[in-house]
């Protein structure tokens, strides 16, 4: 259950918005106002357009550098949805599953990925002057940030990718610190939520609806784990089989989820998690959505949302 919670983690911490109350209007009572609300996290479609936009700068930047560059729009906005820890879109379940073909299709884009291809074409000496245009080559500076849990994370930065971040988020470097912190929070109450009362029961309660449709897994992950074994069981000469397998488990997953309360009791309990280390973390969530909104509300002006 581990490996599925550590799903949960990643997603809710971003997703889990705890606003405060806003204040009011008419006279002053005398009693100190209420705080403003906490910035609210990114939708994952908001999320995809933010990254679009940054496509999109990279290319005008790269272009203006004298090299072309290519913008990835292979997948469309339905297709790129997550598939997370609790999936109850039935509908969504209906057409893709959980997702398989879709991943397929993205792994073939990304092999025929036309820039890397072009940079192969490139002479030694233009190969890293592209390099240096994109992201500062080996001289750009490094970034490093400590993670919640242990260990550090690095990212180079520089170049025309510095460029699209800092005229989204204003301040890239603090964007990259904060998002690697709040994404990695998990690692300091993860054992707590596999622990959770609440979320085991409702999770009980999934499983007991998915025995009624006569598959029996502990919960939504070792489902979708199930069904890439069988994926790989069945081969490519099957494959019309297995994403039929794939989608009856995958409705009756999200048919359990919402039968269940999943998404409702795994947010609730995520959130009252995070919210314990708000004292030491509060600022950095805040900084990084606050920074994600930013960047949103630039990316609409630069790119229209992806169909």
């Amino acid at each position: 259950m581990r490996r599925a919670l550590v799903s949960i983690c990643a997603t809710v911490v971003a997703t889990a918005a705890v606003t405060a109350g806003c204040t009011g209007g008419g006279e002053d009572d005398g009693r100190a106002p209420n705080p403003l609300p906490r910035p609210a996290a990114l939708t994952w479609q908001q999320e995809v357009r933010v990254a679009d936009a940054q496509q999109r700068l990279t290319k005008q930047c790269m272009n203006r550098q004298g090299f072309t560059f290519w913008e990835d729009r292979g997948l469309t906005l339905d297709e790129s949805r997550p598939v997370r820890f609790v999936q109850d879109d039935v509908a969504w379940a209906r057409t893709h599953g959980y997702g398989g073909r879709i991943e397929a299709k993205g792994q073939a884009l990304h092999a025929r990925n036309p820039v890397g291809t072009y940079r192969r074409s490139l002479s030694t000496g233009r190969r890293a002057a592209f390099d240096t245009a994109l992201d500062g080559g080996s001289d750009a500076r490094v970034l490093t940030v400590a993670l919640p849990g242990g260990g550090e994370i690095r990212k180079r930065l520089g170049g025309c990718m510095e460029e699209a971040e800092r005229r989204l988020y204003g301040d890239p470097a603090a964007w990259f610190r904060t998002g690697k912190i709040v994404t990695g929070l998990n690692a300091l109450y993860g054992k707590q939520l596999m622990g959770d009362r609440q979320l085991a029961s409702a999770l009980r309660a999934w499983s007991r609806c998915m025995k009624r449709a006569g598959l029996a897994h502990r919960d939504p992950q070792a489902a979708r784990d199930a069904v890439r074994a069988d994926t790989g069981r069945l081969g490519p000469e099957r494959s019309d089989e297995a994403f039929a397998a794939e989608r009856r488990t995958a409705v009756a997953d999200a048919t359990c989820a919402r039968r269940a309360s999943l998404r409702a009791v795994a947010t609730a309990r995520e959130t009252y998690y995070l919210d314990r280390l708000r004292d030491r973390f509060g600022k950095d969530i805040d900084t990084y959505r606050h920074l994600g909104q930013r960047a949103y509300d630039r990316a609409v002006r630069i790119v229209p949302e992806r169909r």
